[in-house]
């Protein structure tokens, strides 16, 4: 059926356009954009006069998310996972193969697709491992991989075990244009630590993770993309000194891209202490760090250096989290949590401009996995999120539409939501309260 969206502030980088447009999807298909287009447009099909301040922005993609199926159903299915996504204005996610059985063959890919297809809401795109069963002892079949869908590999979870290894899936992946992206953290270093070195961890008797864990492992695959002419993406970069280490490379031309999550640009380390000591909600890998680190990811954000924003969405159950500290499991849910964090914390507070953030969300994601979207250009895919920016948002957890709870925010109000997700031309997540209108699918 034909939609014609009506009245909105269109925000395309990739096309150039940042302005009040309309906007036709005909079937699963951008149509047409422009001003003014007359409703005869959309005859037989739905006619949406957005309600004032709503902006229309290529479909958001996530592409580093745990949908935790198969084998910890408990957390996240599929189904639930991509409800969350839809509800959080994503259109598409990219999940981690860390899953039980390890997704390193075309068989466990097969299973997640056919999860994906029977959900029908955000689209989903299988990331491969690295080595089998994620042992970091030898290449997984990255060929069969990528031929069952995956759109990259990475051993997400843990890095890539061993310089050799990191430079044979580089090379590998180099000959399908893939992306190894990759977990950043020297073992040794790490050791057995669960929260970041430093004085807050020192304080609570926390054993403590290095932030050049982070960056040595970044250096050395860095160094290693640059000898092979592979391309590697660092995940949920944490650390100044990690930071430093992508700026170096991107300026001697090695493609390296990189990614920072929410929670590593608005929270520091001292949440650990207060308001809740040890809280397990604060507690993910890599850790929650000093000031100057999530500084620093804002920095990147601002100037370049930063390609993505990406959730790092990990859902655990409640009786999981609900244990001692050196306990409890890394990472927190962040697919619903992700927009408003964004809208408030960057584009209202003046630190970037809407389309820098549809940039890090949607343009740069779609063109780092090369899976279709981040444009509204006509005949592209009509994969659309709509944006409330002036929307109240308070966080509740009870709320989420993820099986888990696990976040930090809960109670947080933030200014800025999500209007509406529409994935393929269909409307599968819409919220009154924000000025969308009734339609029909």
């Amino acid at each position: 059926m034909k939609r014609l969206l009506k009245g909105g502030h269109l925000v395309d980088p990739a096309s150039g356009i940042d302005g009040r447009f309309d906007l036709l999807i005909d079937g699963d298909r951008i149509a047409q954009v422009g001003r003014d287009l007359p409703a005869s447009l959309a005859e037989g099909g739905d006619v949406l006069e957005l309600g004032p301040g709503l902006v229309i922005c290529p479909g958001f993609i996530d592409m580093h998310v745990h949908l935790r199926e198969p084998g910890q159903e408990h957390k996240e299915t599929v189904a639930t996972g991509v409800l969350s996504a839809v509800t959080g204005g994503f259109t598409a996610v990219a999940c981690m193969p860390n899953t039980k059985p390890v997704n390193d063959n075309a068989g466990v890919t097969q299973l997640i697709l056919q999860k994906a297809r029977e959900a029908n809401l955000a689209r989903v795109y299988p990331i491969g491992a690295v080595s089998r069963g994620q042992r970091g002892e030898e290449l997984a079949d990255i060929a069969e991989l990528r031929e069952a869908g995956c759109v990259a590999v990475t051993d997400d979870g843990l890095p890539i075990a061993t310089a050799i290894l990191a430079r044979r899936a580089l090379e590998y992946t180099s000959m399908f244009g893939m992306p190894v992206i990759e977990h950043c953290e020297d073992q040794s270093l790490k050791g057995d630590g669960v929260a970041h070195e430093g004085p807050v961890a020192a304080s609570l008797g926390l054993r403590g993770i290095p932030g050049v864990a982070e960056a040595i492992t970044a250096g050395r695959d860095i160094l290693l993309a640059e000898m092979t002419g592979g391309h590697v993406h660092i995940a949920h970069m944490s650390a100044w000194t990690t930071l430093e280490a992508v700026r170096q490379g991107k300026s001697r031309g090695v493609h390296v891209t990189a990614e920072v999550c929410p929670h590593h640009f608005t929270l520091t380390d001292d949440l650990l202490a207060a308001p809740i000591p040890y809280d397990t909600n604060a507690k993910m890998n890599p850790p929650l760090r000093e000031e100057r680190d999530r500084q620093a990811m804002i920095d990147g954000i601002v100037d370049g250096s930063v390609d993505v924003i990406a959730t790092d969405h990990a859902p655990h159950h409640y009786d999981e989290k609900n244990v001692e500290f050196d306990r409890a499991p890394f990472g927190i849910v962040g697919l619903e949590t992700a927009v408003p964090i964004c809208l408030d914390r960057l584009v209202r507070a003046g630190l970037i401009r809407l389309p820098r953030l549809v940039e890090l969300m949607s343009v740069n994601p779609a063109r780092i996995l090369k899976v279709p979207g981040g444009t509204l250009a006509p005949g592209s895919v009509a994969d659309v999120t709509v944006l409330a920016p002036d929307l109240a948002v308070t966080i509740d957890r009870d709320a989420l539409r993820s099986k888990s709870k696990n976040t930090p925010y809960h109670g947080w109000t933030f200014t800025g939501g999500v209007a509406a997700t529409i994935v393929g031309g269909r409307v599968v997540f819409s919220n009154p309260a924000s000025g969308w209108p009734a339609g029909r699918d």
